[in-house]
This record gives C-alpha cells, structure tokens and sequence, in this order.
C-alpha cells in the first residue's frame, strides 16, 4: 500500500457501530467503526472500495519507480512553483499508470493517478481523515501506534492507518510548515500552523516529544455550526437559546466559558447568528474559527506570529486596540487570555460597545475567579459592565456538549446562575430568576418584566420552528434574522 498502512484484519469478534462512505477525488473511501474484544476503544476502518487489492499492489510497484525518479520532500516548493511541479509529478504518474496499466480507459485512469497524488504528494491517508466531516480531531502520537482521530458521534477511535517511520512524520510537518513558510527542527522543535482549510496544527519533535514525533490536527468544521444544530443536539434548550438572544439583540455582552473542547467557539458562533444586519461587527481571532451569516457586516482580523528574525508580529492586543479605531457596534474576541486585552474590551463595554469572547473555566463562579485573578486581573467593579455568562462543558465520559449554566452578572460583579444543567437527568432547569438582565433591559428598553416574558416566548417559538424546518445554514439563519429584525418575519 502507498504511503500508510492500512491494516485490515483486527483479531476478535467485532461489532459494527457505524458505517457510511466517502468519495475522495472519485475514490470511494467505506468507513466502518466497530468494537472488538481486544480493543479498548472502537476502531475506526477505512478502506478504498473501487480500487482493488490487486490494483493497490501495482501501485505500490508504481509509487517505488515513481520515488525512484523524484524524491518527494527533498523538492523545496516555494508558492509560484509548487503547482508547477505537481504538475509534472502528476504527468510522470500518467506515464507510468499507461505502463503498468496498457488499454486501461481515460476514467479509470484519473482516478488512479488522483489517488497515487493523494497518496504521495501531501499527506496521504491522513488527506482522507481530513476530508471525513465527521472528524474532528486527528492525532499521530509516534510510528509505532495507530493514528487515533475524534469523532463527532463515538468519541476517540483508534484507526487501522499507521504511519511507517518517524522520518515521514517530520517530513509531513515540515511540508505543512513549508507551506506558510514555518519551519520545524531540532533547534525549533514546536510549531503550530494551519492548513489551507483553516485546520490547526501543532506538531513536536522527539526527543520533545519522548515516544515519538507527533501531529496533532483539529479541523476547522466546513460547515459552521448554527443555533438550530446546537437544539437539535441538545447542547441547549430553546428557552435558554430565547434568553441569549434577547441579550444579543439588546446589546447586552456575554463572555462564552468553557473547558477545552467544551463547543466554545461553536456556542459563539452560533450566538453570532442573532446579530442585526444593519451594525458592524468586528472579530479577532488568532486563527479563523468563526463563520459568520453573509448578512452582516462583518470584518474578520487575525493575529500574526512573528517571522523567523522576530519582527512582524500582530498581537491580539494590537488588533483590540484596532479595532475600537474601525467604528464596531460589536467586537468578538476569540479567547480572552491577558490583563491588558481584558482591560480593552471592558473599556470598550463602558463606552457602549457590545463584547463576546471566550474564556477557559469550568462554571459561572470560575469565570468570575479567572476575571479577577493574575494573570487577567481585571478589578470586580469593571465586571458589572457584563451582562451574563454561557458556559459550555463536555462530559468526558459520554463525550455529550452541554451547555451547564446561563448566569447573569449582578452589581457586585458576582454571577447569579439562572438556568443550569441537570446532569442526572440530562435537561436544563431553570434554578433562579433572573433580576438585574430584567433591570437593565427595562432600563434601556422601557419593557416590562410581562412583555419580556412574552419576547422570550416568542423567540423560542421562532427557534423550535427554525428546528421543526430543519433550517441550520448560518446563512439562510441570518436571512431570516435581518426580517426578524426588520418587522418582516411572520411569527
């Protein structure tokens, strides 16, 4: 087999959990993830279905005459050249295919060389995990075990691809370092980087890394996630749903909490979705995450490392700082993490700017602690200029996103949990009511608690329908967002 091996046989009785197919550069890829006796975790299988075990031997011969006229990763491929070459690359395998393969048809023959391609120039069969949508997460640990990926429905999953050496793990972090002109070596034995998909990178060299040099990949989800998906997989209930979209478009501001994994960012970007059409919205991120409905008026920024000799770096301060010179109605900040950020954008909640972030903690009253605490440290007294807190968890154990609380922040600065997660019982209850929220939003817009409880009726009304339609494009979401807002929308 090119590239990876794919082992086939798993010893034991196995028990088919899943399975649905792929098709890859007109490769059918069939994945089934199954249990065995043996096995600790399920094994998650892929194997090609139109191309023959026979066939797949003659490519093998192939790929060694191919690798014997060009040594692939010893070619340095600078951004104007590098089509160029694959291009020649993809001319030698069609020379050879017509060799090993005499009379075979013009079809069948671009798909063998789409797959010799997939298989030796790139990243292999790691290009086929990348392009299961399902996937989330993909990880090499070292040549000596099987690569192991996260999936949406079962978890982690060990897979039957391993990679053959250590020298071809470096060699497939240098080629994604290469790309964005990054590199990784012993002297810099840490990288992180991105793919041209938007996935994130970090890759560790041994002996950094002491099994192993090591990959780690989370892919950027191709389609963004929308408030009916999180409903629809129970992350959150429409009442609570109703609540974040009440504060949204009263531009109340929230900072999203969470532990790592926990649908942080997915929770924002779902809670992008209510934004107006008619106001600018600025994000900040350090590597784009968010996908924001095309209604809006929406300006996406992006830090910058530093190069090699130190200089060029954009921080996320700088562009905080930026951003308030560029008129936003709203300001996203993908993850809060130091003082001075934290300064800015409570600064800029106290001028009249609508703010949502992310932060790393595990419940309301945390959030409060990380605030307040080095290395953020933001005073209690700024912290009333907030309005609630979402927090996101994920049980480790079912691997379930829930959303655990919705709190409001009281005068003190102190949160006050409104609706929390029964974990028993896997439901959302509502265990206080709310009074400052209430207080601020008759303050700013004369509504009285009665015709606030009527709102909220209402907009949970809208989102179990948008469910019931199984509307879930961010896109076609905020279409019907801007008529809500515009008095368009028939509830």
């Amino acid at each position: 087999m090119p590239g990876e091996q794919i082992k086939q046989n798993f010893e034991g009785v196995k028990q088919l959990i899943d399975s649905y197919k792929l098709e890859i550069n007109k490769v059918v890829v069939d994945v089934k993830v199954f249990s065995v006796e043996q096995e600790t975790v399920p094994i998650y299988a892929i194997s090609f279905l139109n191309i023959s075990d026979a066939t797949l031997r003659i490519l093998n011969k192939l790929r060694e005459e191919f690798l014997s006229k060009v040594v692939i990763g010893t070619i340095q491929l600078t951004e104007e050249e590098g089509s160029d070459i694959k291009r020649k690359f993809e001319e030698e395998i069609r020379i050879l295919i017509k060799k090993y393969f005499p009379g075979i048809d013009y079809d069948t023959a671009n798909l063998l060389v789409s797959h010799v391609m997939q298989q030796n120039v790139g990243l292999g069969n790691i290009e086929i995990l990348l392009k299961d949508p399902q996937l989330e997460e993909i990880v090499i640990n070292n040549s000596f075990e099987p690569v192991w990926v996260y999936h949406r429905k079962h978890g982690w999953l060990k897979t039957n691809i391993t990679i053959p050496n250590e020298a071809r793990i470096r060699h497939y972090a240098t080629t994604i370092g290469r790309d964005i002109g990054k590199e990784i070596t012993l002297l810099q034995p840490l990288m992180d980087a991105n793919l041209k998909s938007g996935d994130r990178v970090n890759a560790t060299l041994s002996p950094i890394s002491s099994k192993g040099n090591t990959i780690t990949i989370r892919k950027f989800s191709e389609k963004p996630w929308s408030i009916t998906d999180l409903i629809v997989n129970k992350t959150i209930n429409a009442e609570t749903a109703a609540w974040v979209w009440m504060c949204v478009q009263q531009e109340l501001s929230m900072i999203i909490a969470g532990g790592t994994g926990s649908g942080k960012t997915s929770a924002l970007n779902a809670i992008a979705n209510f934004f107006p059409p008619n106001q600018r919205i600025i994000s900040i991120e350090d590597t784009r995450e968010l996908t924001l409905p095309n209604t809006l008026h929406w300006v996406p920024l992006a830090t910058r490392l530093p190069n090699p000799e130190g200089k060029g770096e954009v921080s996320m301060l700088d562009l905080v700082v930026n951003s308030l010179r560029m008129r936003p109605d709203r300001i996203i900040m993908g993850e809060i993490r130091r003082k001075k950020e934290a300064e800015v954008l409570f600064e800029a909640m106290h001028t009249g700017h609508s703010v949502y972030g992310t932060l790393h903690a595990n419940s309301a009253e945390e959030t409060i602690t990380r605030l307040t605490n080095p290395p953020i440290e933001v005073p209690k007294t700024v912290l009333s200029s907030l309005a609630a807190i979402l927090v996101q968890n994920r049980n480790r154990r079912t691997g379930f996103r829930r959303t655990l609380q919705f709190a409001e922040i009281q005068q003190s600065g102190d949160p006050k949990v409104i609706i929390q997660l029964d974990v028993a019982h896997d439901r959302f209850t509502q265990v206080a009511a709310p009074s400052r929220l209430l207080e601020t939003l008759n303050l700013y817009t004369g509504l009285s608690p009665e015709e606030i409880g009527r709102d909220l009726q209402e907009k949970t009304k809208i989102l179990n329908w948008l469910v019931s339609q199984k509307i879930n494009d961010v896109h076609q979401i905020g279409l019907l967002m801007s008529k809500y807002y515009t008095g368009k929308l028939r509830v």
